[in-house]
């Protein structure tokens, strides 16, 4: 089965839309018999993509440091979860065990995160899809500081193709190939 690493936020956001994406997202993933990777954690928009791929019969790999097991924020009722050393080794098992990526809205990790895959695509250390689901437009400043770091000269215009976008998880999902 192939499968999806989704970066998303610990917590939920002040905008209800972010929920419902996660929920679209987890639901378009079942139905197209992909699953989810992401960071096992059971709050916020994690929590919300998990629950609905688990609730609607699909698979689900939660990958977490062991200094964030210990809070007791770990998502235990999914297929797989499995524990790591650091944030690094939990990146790059979250890369290893995807076939393609997903940022919904977040944070500082989120960010980290959709930037350090973007790069590594950039480098040619992996050649999947990159995406993210701009929710109620919440990347759109991103997505302009992008477009302007083209414009001035420091991301060039084939890497900034590397980041596809889509409205809703279904069209984003459907610019993939998978």
């Amino acid at each position: 089965m192939a499968s999806i690493c989704v970066f998303c936020g610990s917590s939920p956001g002040n905008n209800e839309r972010y929920l419902d994406a996660a929920r679209e997202l987890g639901s378009a993933l079942v139905h197209r018999g992909l699953g989810l990777v992401y960071g096992g954690v059971m709050t916020g928009l994690m929590g919300a993509i998990a629950t609905t791929v688990m609730a609607e019969g699909g698979e689900v790999i939660g990958i977490i440091p062991k200094d964030m097991l210990s809070r007791e924020i770990a998502k235990r009722d999914i297929t797989d979860l499995r524990v790591v050393e650091n944030m690094h080794q939990r990146k790059q098992m979250m890369s290893e065990l995807s076939d393609a990526f997903v940022a919904l809205p977040g944070g500082m990790g989120t960010f980290e995160e959709l930037c350090e895959i973007l790069t590594w695509a950039q480098l040619g250390i992996h050649h999947k899809p990159v995406g993210l689901v701009n929710a109620a437009g919440y990347y759109d400043p991103l997505l302009r500081l992008f477009d302007h770091a083209v414009t001035e000269g420091f991301i060039a215009p084939s890497h900034r193709m590397l980041l596809k976008s889509g409205a809703t998880p279904d069209e984003l999902l459907d610019t993939f190939d998978l």
